[in-house]
């Protein structure tokens, strides 16, 4: 079959599926045992690291293509952060195998080939996940599998696969044309695929000895028929109940709780637009706990709360290789501020997802991620408001772009307020900063930091924070950022982080002091407008590129 073919074949099979009535969901709530209740207030997470070491084991193999890559290096380094003095990670969820679950193990449901690495070790009677699993568990540290609901087509040795997968060709209704993946996303809409899915999570649920299952559903979107992903909704609550059911079986089996986690969209808005029916999940004790957003440092902790109550669990996620436009690698300052925003607006824990395993030093010989040290110095800081207290941050404003590979809200930051273009009739734009430290007694100091792009020499700009006028202390019209790139579009996240500065950037950087009386914890209103115009640059936009707030501690 080729690609025009499986195209149609799809396409027809995603309508005929789109077509069928609802499933519906308004079915009764499960029944939790005491002790899943208990286990569920019990468990209290700091940080918790998506591990993404199936990505990492592909590139070691890489590095070793005499085949002789030992084991033991591989699972010391993947723990390395884990085990420094002073780390706050208190559970890690193993992101292994992706697209081709079954390959990374000796699967019965799917057995499809695995990558020659696992093969390698499977021959050494070395079973990864296995180790990796009870590593975790001699750790004391929670650990979970996260399953990647609709991850793209990748051969065993690594790279995208130029066909699709078998199983797509096998049942196109399974599969959902998207405009960025040839060869489609799974689609929930469909009832075989559901099975087949609960089946494979079955066997992963018997096999290894988990404290639970998380369903990642930020790889990828669709997972329904694009522009009817509410109207179907029903078919992924379905699939959640089916999971749901299938663990307590499991956790009946063997008397110990078996929890379910799912990572969805950072707003209730963005789970509607996706199909993520949070609420009902909630109301029918389908899940233990909610992963918000993955690249998003605005996470709507209090509005997801108001909606799914407080029994679930919330923990927003922060994503340092697909970063938040212009974030990518930034300063420890700014992921105190992320995370420290997190916890003051209300998540029970955090999770970080595509950071470094080590120092360059442990993670280069393995594959790893090569990151700044400020991973290192994060993992010690930003699980508790506690450890963040008194040190400085910075706080700031989401900026759209940066991911194509999806068509619907998850991971694009779409509805982000930056860039944000100023209008010449003086009138002002009103953003928010949420800061999540309030003055204390003077022993704190904050800075307004508004960047600009297409500024003239003579434009003349009002800022106020929380309605109090601000002055300029700094104007400079010389200022060089290497992740903005306007008017050019943003380049997509990701890659090897290596941004060049553009010699001929137009950037205006204006810092001014916000006065104790201006700010306080929890949201604040910055309004800007352009007071003056000097001589405009022909055919260019003023606008703002990036609002920071950065907090400064001094000693008494």
């Amino acid at each position: 079959m080729n690609r025009r073919q499986f195209l149609e074949s799809s396409t027809a099979a995603a309508l005929v599926v789109a077509a069928l009535p609802d499933v519906r969901a308004a079915e009764l709530p499960v029944d939790l045992s005491a002790g899943h209740y208990a286990a569920v207030r019990r468990r209290k997470r700091r940080i918790v690291i998506q591990h993404d070491v199936y990505w990492v084991m592909l590139n070691y193999a890489k590095l070793h293509p005499e085949g002789n890559a030992p084991f033991d290096r591989f699972r010391d380094a993947a723990f390395s952060y884990v085990d420094e003095p002073g780390s706050q990670i208190d559970a890690i969820w193993w992101d292994i195998g992706g697209n081709a679950p079954g390959s990374v193990y000796p699967s019965k449901v799917a057995p499809t080939p695995a990558p020659l690495l696992v093969q390698q070790w499977h021959r050494n009677g070395i079973d990864w996940i296995e180790q990796l699993v009870n590593e975790t568990r001699r750790r004391k540290l929670e650990v979970f599998w996260n399953h990647r609901i609709s991850e793209v087509d990748i051969l065993p040795e690594g790279g995208h696969s130029k066909q699709p997968h078998p199983l797509k060709v096998e049942h196109p209704d399974w599969v959902v044309p998207t405009s960025w993946w040839p060869h489609g996303m799974w689609n929930l809409a469909a009832q075989g695929l559901r099975e087949h899915k609960v089946a494979i999570l079955r066997e992963i649920a018997t096999r290894f000895d988990l404290d639970g299952i998380q369903i990642d559903f930020a790889r990828h979107v669709p997972c329904l028929p694009v522009g009817r992903q509410w109207e179907l909704r029903d078919h992924v609550t379905q699939f959640m109940r089916m999971v749901r059911r299938m663990l307590l079986e499991v956790e009946q089996q063997r008397g110990r709780p078996f929890l379910l986690a799912t990572r969805v969209p950072q707003t209730l808005d963005g789970c509607r637009a996706d199909g993520f029916d949070v609420k009902t999940w909630a109301e029918q004790r389908l899940v233990d706990v909610l992963t918000l957003g993955s690249r998003s440092m605005d996470v709507d902790v209090e509005g997801l709360r108001a909606a799914v109550g407080g029994a679930v669990q919330l923990q927003p996620c922060f994503d340092d290789h697909h970063a938040t436009d212009g974030y990518r690698y930034a300063p420890i300052e700014f992921l105190r501020g992320v995370f420290a925003n997190h916890f003051q607006r209300g998540a029970d824990s955090v999770m970080t997802f595509n950071w470094s395993i080590g120092i360059p030093e442990i993670a280069r010989p393995v594959g790893g991620e090569i990151a700044p040290l400020t991973h290192q110095v994060a993992f010690k800081e930003v699980g508790t408001l506690q450890t963040m207290a008194m040190k400085d941050k910075i706080f700031a404003v989401e900026r759209r772009g940066g991911y194509p590979w999806a068509d619907g809200f998850f991971n694009r930051n779409d509805t982000a307020p930056l860039p944000l273009p100023l209008s010449y009739d003086g009138q002002p734009v009103k953003l928010i900063l949420h800061v999540s430290d309030a003055p204390d007694a003077g022993n704190a100091n904050l800075t307004l930091r508004c960047i600009l792009s297409n500024a003239g020499e003579n434009d003349a700009f009002e800022i106020r924070f929380g309605g109090v006028l601000l002055s300029a202390k700094t104007r400079d019209p010389e200022w060089k950022d290497a992740q903005i790139f306007s008017p050019r579009p943003q380049p997509a996240s990701g890659g090897k982080g290596d941004y060049k500065v553009n010699p001929r950037q137009r950037l205006l950087r204006l810092d001014c002091t916000v006065p104790d009386k201006g700010w306080r914890h929890g949201q604040n209103e910055v309004e800007i407008r352009i007071s003056a115009r000097g001589h405009a640059i022909p055919g260019s936009v003023v606008q703002v590129e990036k609002l920071e707030a950065h907090l400064r501690y001094h000693s008494i």
